[in-house]
């Protein structure tokens, strides 16, 4: 398809051999995207930046391709993204709203979780007893 000058997405690529397959059969004149499911990789166990990182120097080699950055899973992985040079990712609505916490701070933060775990202690009908008997 690629040599009939077809635009693919090239999609669920786990590993670097699998990309390299693909990459070698691109039409170097044609776009692509190769979709690299990171989020999934992560849920393995793996760590998915060296694979990422790999996959952007090894998408060089056909300059009309795009990796994309799949199965985003948290918000640390658009910035990750985005640091290694990768071209695409594509990023859920709930990691979306969760951009407006980026720069918060920590300290802040705990505090706000302090009173929430206070919250729902107080709504469940907990309380601490502070009269020393």
């Amino acid at each position: 398809m690629s040599n009939q000058k077809v635009i693919c997405n090239v999609t669920a690529i786990f590993t670097i051999k699998q990309l390299e397959e693909v990459i070698q059969i691109l039409n170097p004149e044609t776009p692509a995207i190769l979709s690299v499911f990171a989020g999934r990789i992560a849920d393995s166990g793996l760590d998915p930046i060296n694979i990422m990182q790999k996959a952007v120097e090894i998408s060089k080699a056909k300059p009309k391709s795009n990796i994309l950055w799949a199965s985003t899973r948290e918000v640390l992985n658009i910035f990750q993204a985005e640091k290694i040079g990768c071209h695409i990712i594509t990023v859920p609505h709930d990691i979306i709203k969760k951009l407006k916490g980026v720069g918060k701070n920590l300290e802040e933060s705990s505090l706000e979780t302090v009173k929430m775990f206070y919250e729902d202690a107080k709504s469940a009908g907990y309380k601490i007893d502070l009269d020393e008997k």
